[in-house]
């Protein structure tokens, strides 16, 4: 530089997630298992929704035509909520119309209940990542306290920055991990319902 002090070289995103100290660990490990748990029950719930075009009509046209079971074996080999709801609607036929609702809404709400699977955990993250991104920021000062307490005469600004530092990156980290893992256990239950 033109007066003569060395130049610093920039702070990575890496070098600041290593600075942020051991509470890092778990936020970074529930981070992994937030991420997987939305791409895994994204591709479940993508998967469910999906029923073939010509699902409706071939039901219609067997049960129309008097093809029961025809069209019971068609919704057992199509793996969808829908096929299974349907499916277990035209087992009941003959039953009373009450009987078939509720054998209906029971696999329907099964079928929910399996999409919704892990989506708590997710849920918990959400709630758990900022708490533990916090617990980061008061070991990181409390280390800066314990650095002033020990030194001698005056304390210089780099002494603190080192608890400082650890304590804004965590808290940094643990914000992000649990915003985003809200914002993703919201889109599921959206895309659940």
């Amino acid at each position: 530089t033109a007066l003569g002090t060395p130049e610093q070289e920039p702070i990575t995103i890496l070098d600041l997630l290593l600075n942020g100290g051991y509470m890092m660990i778990p936020i970074l490990l529930l981070w992994i298992v937030a991420v997987y748990i939305f791409f895994e029950r994204l591709a479940t719930i993508r998967k469910a929704s999906t029923t073939p075009p010509s699902f409706k009509d071939e039901i219609r046209n067997k049960v129309i035509g008097g093809d029961i079971s025809g069209a019971r074996l068609f919704c057992q080999q199509t793996n969808t909520p829908i096929a299974y709801m349907i499916e277990k609607g035209l087992s009941r036929i003959g039953s009373p119309l009450k009987n078939i609702e509720v054998a209906i809404e029971n696999i329907g709400k099964i079928e929910v209940y399996k999409l919704e699977k892990n989506l708590s955990l997710l849920a918990t993250i959400s709630g758990a990542a900022p708490m533990i991104g916090f617990l980061g920021t008061v070991t990181g000062m409390i280390q800066a306290f314990i650095s002033i307490a020990q030194q001698e005469g005056a304390v210089s600004p780099k002494l603190l920055s080192g608890g400082i530092y650890e304590a804004m990156v965590t808290t940094a980290a643990g914000l992000f991990v649990g915003i985003l893992t809200y914002l993703g256990y919201n889109f599921l239950v959206g895309r659940v319902q």
